[in-house]
C-alpha cells in the first residue's frame, strides 16, 4: 500500500505516479531548451569573435572548472547509489549518500564562488562591469558576459537542488520514504542528473573549446 496521498483527479497511484513523472520529465524538456538557447548564443557570438572568445578563454581557471566537473560527475554517482540503498530497503545508507551528495553541491558552489572572486578582482565582470585592459575589446565582454549568465543561472539551479535533496534525506530520515514508496526521491535524483548534464555541456565552452 503507497503511504502518498492520491489526488482527487486520479483514479489509482499507477496514473498519478505517471502524471508525476510526465510532469518532470516536461520540465525538464523546458530547462534543456532554455540552456540550448543560451548554447546557440554562444555560437553566434563565438562565431563572430573568435579571437576575443579564445583569449578570455584562455585566460579562465581551468582547474578550478575542471575539479568542479569531477564533483558534479561523482554526486550524480552518489545521488544515484542513494536511490538504489533505498530500493534495497537501506535508508540509513540512502541519507548517507544523500547527505554526501549536498555536501558535494555545495562544494561546486564554494569552488564557484572563489572564481568568481578571483575574476572579479581582476576586473573581469560581466556586460557594463567589465574592467580588465588586459582582455580588451567586445569578444571578451561578451564572453564573460555570456560566462556570467550561464553559470550563474546554473549555479542557481544547483542551490535549488540542494534545497530538495535536503528536504529529501529529511523525509527519508523520517521513513516518510521507503523501498516501495520513494517517487518524490527517484524524481529529485533525476532533477540532480540534470544539473550535472547541463554542466558538461557548460564546461567545454567555459573552459576548454581553446581554438
Amino acid at each position: 500500500m503507497l503511504g502518498h496521498r492520491l489526488a482527487d483527479q486520479f483514479d489509482d497511484h499507477a496514473r498519478q505516479d505517471h502524471a508525476y513523472r510526465l510532469g518532470l520529465w516536461t520540465f525538464l524538456a523546458t530547462e534543456v531548451l532554455l540552456f540550448g538557447g543560451l548554447f546557440a548564443v554562444y555560437a553566434a557570438y563565438r562565431v563572430l569573435y573568435p579571437d576575443g572568445f579564445a583569449r578570455a578563454e584562455h585566460d579562465n581557471t581551468i582547474a578550478i572548472g575542471t575539479i568542479n566537473t569531477v564533483v558534479l560527475i561523482t554526486s550524480s554517482f552518489t545521488v544515484a547509489m542513494a536511490l538504489h540503498a533505498l530500493r534495497l530497503g537501506r535508508p540509513r545508507a540512502s541519507v548517507g549518500l544523500l547527505v554526501v551528495t549536498i555536501a558535494l553541491g555545495v562544494l561546486f558552489l564554494a569552488l564557484k564562488a572563489v572564481e568568481y572572486g578571483v575574476h572579479a578582482s581582476a576586473g573581469v565582470l560581466p556586460g557594463a562591469l567589465y574592467r580588465a585592459p588586459r582582455l580588451p575589446g567586445a569578444g571578451p565582454t561578451l564572453f564573460y558576459t555570456l560566462y556570467y549568465f550561464m553559470t550563474g543561472l546554473h549555479g542557481l539551479h544547483v542551490v535549488a537542488g540542494v534545497g530538495v535533496l535536503a528536504w529529501v534525506a529529511a523525509r527519508t530520515h523520517r521513513r516518510t520514504y521507503t523501498r516501495e514508496d520513494h517517487l518524490p526521491f527517484e524524481l529529485a535524483t533525476l532533477y540532480w542528473h540534470l544539473v550535472d548534464v547541463i554542466w558538461i555541456f557548460l564546461w567545454p565552452l567555459c573552459y576548454r573549446l581553446r581554438g
